[in-house]
């Protein structure tokens, strides 16, 4: 079996955002070689997510919105969590809710999605450097 490991930095200048990386992972599939296996994409950072979906804008504002909802930045003081002098309670929550990681099968040598799907680096705490971790395994 063979496997390729790299690592992908994002430093957006907002605290929340969502960026595709489709193309970076599928640069990396056709890196590696693989014919038949598992590509494994993972937010190396415990305010930040990975995600699939569709790649529509009004979707992602959608997202923005519910995630806001769910899990409000303000007020700061609501959150024990913040209570260590950080200010990033919400940040944890919604990479919760998005989740840690994908993995998304190769077939002939590409990523094998459904309709739609893009893979997404969602960023809830930013402005400073954070990993995504891409490890794809197979033949």
């Amino acid at each position: 079996m063979k496997s390729l490991t790299e690592y992908l930095t994002f430093e957006v200048k907002t605290r929340r955002a969502f960026v595709n990386i489709t193309s970076d992972v599928r640069k990396l599939v056709t890196k590696s070689k693989i014919q038949e296996g598992l590509c494994l994409v993972n937010a190396m950072h415990i305010t930040a997510s990975i995600f699939i979906n569709d790649n529509e804008g009004g979707l992602l504002h959608d997202y923005e919105k519910w995630l806001e909802e769910l899990a409000p930045h303000a007020p700061t003081t609501h959150y024990d969590h913040n209570n260590t002098g950080e200010d990033n309670a919400d940040a944890h929550l919604k990479r919760q809710i998005m989740g840690r990681e994908v993995v998304v099968a190769i077939t002939n040598g590409e990523l094998d999605f459904g309709p739609w799907e893009e893979i997404f680096y969602g960023e809830f705490d930013g402005k400073r450097p954070k990993r995504v971790l891409v490890k794809i395994i197979g033949e």
